[in-house]
C-alpha cells in the first residue's frame, strides 16, 4: 500500500508533532548556512521537495533573499503546485519547482554543483542500499564547501551511523547532528571538504519504498 503523501504532510500543522518539531530544526540548520552566506550568492537543491516548507519558510523572511537561487523536485504535482504558489506569495523569484524524479540525476542538470543540499524526508523511506548510494552521491551534487542538511528515522535498526560514516568517507565533515533520542528522528548537516564530483546523468540514487 503507497503511502498518501499529501495527507501525510498534513502532520506540519500540529506544532507538536515530530514532523513539526523535525521542520523547525532544519528551518535552523537551513538559516545557519545561509547566513553564512549572506553576502553572495547561494544555490539551493531540495530533493523531495514537497511543499517546500523547509526551505520557503526560511527565504521569505531572509531581507537577502533575491541572492538565493533553488530548485525544488517534488514528484506529486499537487505538491508541487502548493510549493510554487508559497514561493509566487512570498515574492521569491528566484525559485525553480520541478515536478520530477527526485532519485533521477537527470532532475539536477543545470543546478548543481550547489551550496546547499536539502534531503529532507527521503532517507528514510527508501532501501538502506539507496540510502548509501544517495549519500555517496551527494558529493556530484554539491559545490566544495557546500552542505547537506538530511534526515532520517531511528527506529530499528538504526542507520544513521553509518550514514554519518558514508558522509564522512565521501569527503565530508559533520557539523551538527541532532535527535531527541532513539526511535525518533535525526537531522545531520554535513559539508563538503574536498573538490566535488561531476554529475552523472542518466542514474538512479533511489526509488522510494512506501
Amino acid at each position: 500500500m503507497s503511502t498518501d503523501w499529501r495527507a501525510w504532510h498534513a502532520a506540519y500543522e500540529d506544532p507538536s508533532s515530530d514532523l513539526a518539531t523535525r521542520l523547525r530544526i532544519v528551518q535552523g540548520a537551513i538559516s545557519d548556512v545561509l547566513d553564512s552566506r549572506a553576502d553572495r550568492p547561494s544555490r539551493v537543491v531540495s530533493l523531495c521537495a514537497g511543499k517546500g516548507l523547509d526551505v520557503l519558510g526560511v527565504l521569505s523572511s531572509r531581507p537577502a533573499r533575491k541572492l538565493v537561487s533553488a530548485r525544488l523536485v517534488e514528484l506529486d504535482p499537487d505538491l508541487a503546485a502548493a510549493a510554487r504558489d508559497a514561493a509566487e506569495a512570498a515574492e521569491l523569484e528566484n525559485i525553480e519547482v520541478v515536478v520530477a524524479d527526485a532519485g533521477s540525476t537527470d532532475s539536477y542538470a543545470g543546478a548543481v554543483p550547489a551550496d546547499l543540499v536539502i534531503a529532507c524526508g527521503v532517507l528514510g523511506n527508501v532501501s538502506d542500499r539507496d540510502v548509501e548510494a544517495t549519500v555517496r552521491a551527494m558529493s556530484s551534487l554539491c559545490a566544495q564547501g557546500g552542505t547537506v542538511v538530511w534526515t532520517r528515522h531511528r527506529r530499528s535498526p538504526d542507520l544513521t551511523t553509518a550514514i554519518r560514516r558514508w558522509f564522512s568517507e565521501s569527503g565530508f565533515t559533520e557539523h551538527a547532528f541532532s535527535s531527541p533520542g532513539a526511535e525518533s528522528f535525526a537531522v545531520g548537516v554535513h559539508r563538503l571538504e574536498t573538490p566535488g564530483e561531476p554529475l552523472r546523468l542518466g542514474e538512479q540514487l533511489f526509488t522510494f519504498t512506501r
